[in-house]
């Protein structure tokens, strides 16, 4: 059974009766009629979809600014019927689309006396009882209107909050570990606890499930939220996490170095950005065709040794290769990052061969420091704005880690509490991402897998890790990678095989987890074509008799 997004939930007292009286076994059979009849009817009384309705009542919406919530001060409850764009507060961005008739909260928590949330909660008319959470990007402060919109669509209570500052900047972090504390867990906290109260109160219940959606930055708030505070989520959808934060960090910031930050002039080794046109089209050349078919993916990255010998300069050679000094940096560019005591602990895994194809990469390789490395060890870990990181070195990466402000490292292997309580978590990482090496996603399925002593088939039965070939930082590049995950653009085909919170949504209210993930490009015609994306640690490999990619041990 494929779940769509009219697929209210079902109560699970009737999932758990069918199972506990076969209506197939020779003894209901035997049965009278009478007796038959009353079971048929109690099951589909208790599998009725519980709707709620909030019945165009703009009253019942703006009551809500009325409500007293602990350490929350509402600032507006506006009731939008239909399609409209809304003004937005903050600097982020000046309006949203509201696709559906629905009730906008806006709010404010007060999570400490130095520290504030602004969120917003957007409550549709037609409600299924599901609750979602959002999470942020980068190291921003902005709201998810985006996917407010898109919850909002598929019928489910959404909530999202600013991560505790306002922008696109980490200077709100500096000298304020409090802000930083909101940033790393406490914001998406505290808004859903305060979220969860004005849902119940605006539809007279409380949700039946609650979920979680984010990538990135969200993805590692997700994660927190599991390891944190395990009750507050049912089934979590956390992409392309950026766990291990404090490494990741210190591996961006170290590759940066490597290519000639902060100032490439002069430095034998830089390779400017047409050059790394060449480096990715003799990458594809080397590494295309290990999957069993060249289709420009590389589906296994770990797979490709890239030789970048084969770009050296020769006489006669007129551009697009590369110097001795040059090969050197670009072999260095897809090495892991070791350090620790004797330098040999795996401290980050490597830049994934093939995601130096994406523009987005000249972020870590265009010899100059991303602002968000710099705003991150300015503010958050240093305190010192003038920091020129002519001396960063492998003991500034140590000392982020030791200082590890508002804890938020994010790995940690004890999902033990989230697990035991029912939850789920579904996560996908592109095997193109430009920005966070795919590798870490499997670093942390491992590291799940050894601290809870948990075999493959237990670990299908609350964590699954899905492996998205060709796909860049959350979404885009050529691979098969629109499955409903972040805003209405990537949900292509609404149903849950090929839309991972509806995926997710069935997990948890029909205890069918996703086996595969079928993504969803298109041909040069415009046609919609499918692959299936495999759970870790299964494998996608080309069939060629079958013309079409299987998940294979």
């Amino acid at each position: 059974m494929s779940w769509n997004e009219n697929n209210a939930p079902y109560r699970k007292n009737a999932s758990q009766l069918a199972f506990m009286i076969d209506l197939s076994n020779s003894r209901y059979q035997m049965l009278s009629p009478s007796i038959r009849f009353y079971w048929h009817t109690l099951f589909a009384l208790l599998a009725l979809p519980r709707i709620t309705s909030a019945q165009n009542d703009p009253s019942s919406c703006t009551d809500l600014a009325n409500l007293h919530l602990e350490n929350t001060t509402i600032l507006s409850s506006t009731y939008i019927s239909g399609t409209a764009n809304v003004t937005t507060p903050g600097s982020c961005q000046s309006q949203a689309l509201v696709s559906n008739s629905l009730c906008r909260v806006q709010f404010i928590i007060n999570t400490t006396s130095t520290s504030t949330v602004h969120a917003e909660a957007w409550l549709p008319d037609t409600w299924y009882g599901r609750y979602l959470g959002l999470g942020n990007g980068g190291l921003n402060g902005c709201i998810d209107y985006t996917n407010l919109d898109y919850g909002t669509s598929l019928h489910f209570a959404t909530i999202a909050s600013d991560g505790g500052h306002d922008g696109n900047t980490g200077l709100p972090f500096l000298n304020n570990p409090e802000v930083i504390s909101d940033f790393s867990f406490r914001a998406l906290h505290a808004s859903t606890l305060i979220g969860k109260q004005l849902v119940e109160e605006f539809y007279g219940r409380p949700h039946d499930t609650a979920y979680y959606l984010g990538c990135s930055t969200g993805g590692r708030q997700g994660m927190q939220a599991a390891l944190k505070f395990p009750e507050d989520f049912d089934g979590i959808v956390a992409g392309a996490p950026a766990v291990n934060t404090n490494f990741l960090e210190g591996w961006a910031t170290m590759l940066g170095k490597l290519v000639g930050a902060p100032d490439p002039t002069g430095t034998p080794g830089f390779i400017p950005p047409e050059l790394w046109d060449s480096v990715a089209e003799e990458v594809l050349r080397q590494c295309d065709a290990l999957d069993g078919v060249e289709d420009g993916i590389i589906t296994e990255p770990d797979e490709c040794v890239f030789r970048p010998e084969a770009l050296i300069c020769e006489d006669g050679d007129e551009g697009g290769c590369l110097t001795k000094e040059q090969v050197e940096v670009v072999r260095s560019v897809y090495q892991p990052m070791y350090g620790g005591s004797g330098m040999g602990e795996l401290l980050s895994p490597r830049f994934d061969p093939g995601a130096e194809a994406d523009g987005g990469a000249q972020r870590w390789l265009s010899g100059s420091f991303d602002p968000l490395i710099v705003d991150w060890y300015r503010f958050a870990i240093l305190n010192d704005s003038t920091y020129d990181f002519e001396n960063f070195s492998m003991d500034t990466v140590m000392l982020g880690a030791s200082i590890n402000p508002g804890d938020i490292e994010t790995f940690s292997g004890n999902l033990s509490a989230f697990k035991a309580r029912g939850g789920k978590f579904l996560t996908y990482h592109g095997r193109r991402d430009q920005l966070i090496p795919s590798g870490s996603s499997k670093c942390t399925y491992d590291l799940i897998s050894r601290t809870l002593a948990l075999s493959r088939s237990s670990m299908d039965t609350f964590y699954r890790l899905f492996l998205v070939p060709g796909m860049n930082h959350c979404i885009g590049g050529p691979g098969f990678m629109l499955f409903g995950q972040m805003g209405a653009v990537s949900n292509a085909l609404n149903n849950s095989d090929s839309n991972v919170l509806l995926a997710m949504v069935k997990w948890v209210e029909g205890d069918v987890g996703p086996d595969v993930v079928r993504g969803i490009g298109f041909g040069s015609a415009g046609e919609v074509i499918m692959r299936s994306h495999c759970r870790y640690p299964m494998r996608s490999m080309w069939d060629e008799g079958k013309r079409e990619f299987e998940c294979v041990v």
